[in-house]
């Protein structure tokens, strides 16, 4: 090979090699590879200089538009602010011009003050602290040597980081899994510091040394988190907790969020205070010298590092997988958990299932039932979505996964892109959280819009600007008066809302402050509203995302056109109610939005944009035509939102997938149009496509759903 598979974005950086903690779950101090006990204990000038140009020489190579970089120990804050600013100062130097970078440091916390956190402001620093619950669960490990607590000192120490001056800076929690703890006890302690985020993480274990079991059960950790899971849900899940949204992710055909989860390939590398690269430090729980690389800042390129068997071996996603985790239904959300928990040395190495498998494949299986995000199995109202008895069921099913769908894409934003944007980000993402904790409805507007996803998925591929968050947010928080007055983004001389409207502003600003009076003064434009017989949709002719549709969108609305609008749609909603009741019924569930396009869509070509939630529909005044592309266009949005819960058919096959979509809606379209040549079309489509061999199981089960309706 000439170059690395994939370039190495995670840095993490060893500034101390001891701990004042003697907590005795640790990785590095109580499990196999005791490398620390012969490395300096704080690092050099040199390694940090050595470092920072390597990180910056590898990011500029392979035009990386961020790095991360945690600081990392031992426990870092034995360094000592002076070296910490270093640090700090060397990585913001070498890499300014270069790319972002997101810089944070992992911590016990019991040393954090405002020393170093006036130090983090500086750099922008995020902490993430660890504690393991309340004071029983804590002190079950993290102790000091004479066995004094830890747990009075982290809270004094997240209490100061909970400051309004510091907030911004707080990453959140990382918990460290001992079933002998009450999970709900464990879960309310955390939640009651309003956490912007929490991480459970397995105990590192392996085959050789595996984790404890004390209840004589196959999946204690499984029942653990699902314990925490049920609470936290109950409780309007105030906050991310980063293994649940993975999984979520995951099982919706989106990214892994964190390394023991998904098929993701491994991009972390670790330099320790002595200047040598390894491998992830979880692999220390495996055997002495399992991380080693044989290399170090000063002779060898990150290019290098990334050529390493070890690294190397964990970056062709299922292929690296063993024989068993290939063929697991739900390898794709697990991706074989952490590669350090798969060691077994009687020869296999590494090519194991993860000593937690059958823990992992519970808790992923539990959490799919729950909240129906699953690719394996049908969602409740599936048969009746297919064969049009009565879509409504199926609808508000297909909202809920699409509600923690969006959650896990707001997440890997805020992972990817957040560090990255500013402080209104942060300021956004905070008001987000605040309101959810106040109450879990609160964020289900935000969570249901359906540009919200489209805004997401942009972020994720660099196609729109994080800003968008605070208009997002500020929607919900102005009229709820969670706040007096919340700064947005301006565009082409509008501020705008989504779901509600658009303020006109006065000056050429790039930014506005706005306050509730705002949305009802003389520059204010709510959006449109067309109410009938249970239909209240909204005309949205201003969402900077509503262009998904594949066509072009329309103008804003004169007053004329909004008329048209009002007379035309609700002889075309009588007209679905009467030939279609049970479509009008998922319709009524479902649709929030309808954008105005500049031209018809294509009947061969039709994206479905905002899913069933949004339909992007040309103004016609002939209400059988409006009729035609409201259900068409509705149809092909549930398919699609069918497509992230549920495999229906290889989406390699383009043709399967087209004829698939356009029999779905003809289906339903041509009893709006009765014609025996269309309807012959469609039944031929229909045995075209039952003989396909790209449909699964459930596909085929689907597919004979539209021949019952046929």
């Amino acid at each position: 090979m000439t170059g690395p598979t994939v370039p190495l974005r995670q840095l993490v950086l060893k500034v101390h090699s001891r701990c004042d903690l003697a907590c005795r779950h640790c990785y590095i101090y109580e499990h196999a590879d005791q490398s620390w006990s012969s490395r300096p204990r704080v690092i050099s000038q040199e390694t940090i200089s050595w470092t920072a140009l390597r990180l910056a020489e590898h990011a500029k190579k392979h035009q990386l538009a961020s790095v991360q970089v945690i600081l990392h120990g031992g426990e870092p804050l034995l360094a000592g602010p002076a070296r910490l600013r270093a640090v700090c100062e060397a990585l913001t130097t070498a890499l300014h011009g270069v790319c972002d970078l997101d810089l944070r440091i992992h911590t016990n916390a019991v040393q954090l003050g405002e020393r170093h956190l006036d130090l983090f402001a500086e750099y922008g620093v995020r902490v993430g602290i660890s504690l393991d619950g309340d004071r029983a669960a804590n002190d079950r490990h993290r102790l000091f040597a004479n066995g004094r607590s830890s747990h009075d000192k982290v809270l004094r120490a997240i209490a100061l980081l909970d400051q309004d001056r510091y907030r911004h800076l707080y990453a959140g929690i990382l918990c460290t899994i001992d079933v002998r703890n009450d999970p709900v006890a464990v879960y309310d302690a955390l939640a009651a510091l309003g956490p912007p985020r929490i991480d459970f993480l397995l105990p590192h274990a392996t085959w050789d040394e595996p984790p404890l079991r004390p209840d004589g059960t196959g999946t204690p950790y499984a029942k653990w988190l699902l314990a925490i899971h049920r609470r936290w849900s109950e409780r309007g899940r105030p906050m991310p907790v980063r293994l649940f949204d993975s999984i979520v992710s995951t099982l919706g055909g989106g990214p892994g969020l964190t390394e023991a989860m998904g098929l993701e390939a491994a991009d972390v590398v670790v330099v320790e205070t002595d200047g040598t690269y390894e491998q992830a430090d979880s692999l220390k729980t495996a055997y002495d010298g399992a991380p080693v690389t044989g290399k170090d800042v000063f002779q060898h390129t990150l290019d290098q590092v990334a050529r390493h068997p070890g690294i190397a071996a964990r970056q062709h996603g299922l292929d690296d997988l063993c024989a068993e985790c290939r063929t697991c239904p739900v390898v794709r959300s697990c991706g074989g958990g952490l590669f350090a928990h798969r060691y077994r040395s009687d020869g296999t190495g590494f090519d194991n299932p993860s000593v937690f498998c059958a823990d992992l494949k519970e808790l992923i299986q539990s959490i799919d039932a729950r909240t129906g995000a699953s690719a394996t199995r049908p969602i409740e109202g599936f048969d009746a979505l297919a064969d049009g008895s009565d879509e409504g069921p199926g609808v508000r099913q297909l909202a809920r996964v699409r509600q923690d769908i969006t959650r896990g894409l707001l997440t890997a934003v805020h992972e990817e892109i957040g560090p990255g944007a500013g402080e209104g980000w942060e300021r956004s993402w905070q008001l987000a959280l605040d309101l959810g904790r106040r109450d879990g409805a609160l964020l289900e507007p935000l969570l249901s819009h359906p540009y919200t996803r489209t805004w997401a998925v942009r972020c994720l591929d660099g196609a729109a600007s994080p800003a968008h968050l605070a208009s997002l947010v500020a929607a919900l928080a102005l009229p709820a008066g969670a706040v007096e007055k919340t700064t947005v983004p301006v565009r082409a001389g509008v501020a705008y809302l989504p779901g509600l409207g658009s303020l006109r502003m006065q000056l050429p600003l790039p930014t506005a402050k706005l306050a509730a009076h705002h949305l009802a003064g003389p520059d204010w434009e709510p959006l449109h509203r067309v109410r009938a017989d249970g239909l209240d949709i909204a005309l949205d002719d201003a969402d900077p995302h509503r262009d998904c549709f594949g066509i072009p969108v329309g103008a804003r609305l004169t007053d004329a056109e909004s008329e048209l609008w009002r007379h035309v749609l609700p002889q075309a909603w009588a007209l679905i109610r009467e030939a279609l009741p049970a479509v009008a019924s998922g319709m009524a569930a479902g649709v929030r939005v309808i954008t105005p396009l500049a031209a018809p869509p294509d009947p061969e070509h039709f994206v479905p944009g905002g899913g069933f939630g949004a339909l992007g529909v040309p103004l016609d005044l002939v209400p059988e035509r409006v009729a035609v592309n409201l259900v068409r266009g509705f149809r092909l949005g549930v398919l699609d939102a069918l497509l992230d819960a549920c495999d229906l058919y290889d989406e390699s096959d383009a043709r399967t997938g087209a004829l698939l979509g356009d029999t779905y809606a003809r289906a339903a379209t041509d009893a709006l149009r009765p014609d025996a040549e269309a309807a012959r079309r469609t039944r031929a489509q229909w045995a075209e496509l039952s003989e396909t061999g790209s449909l699964t199981a459930l596909g085929r089960r689907f597919v004979d759903g539209i021949g019952r309706s046929l």
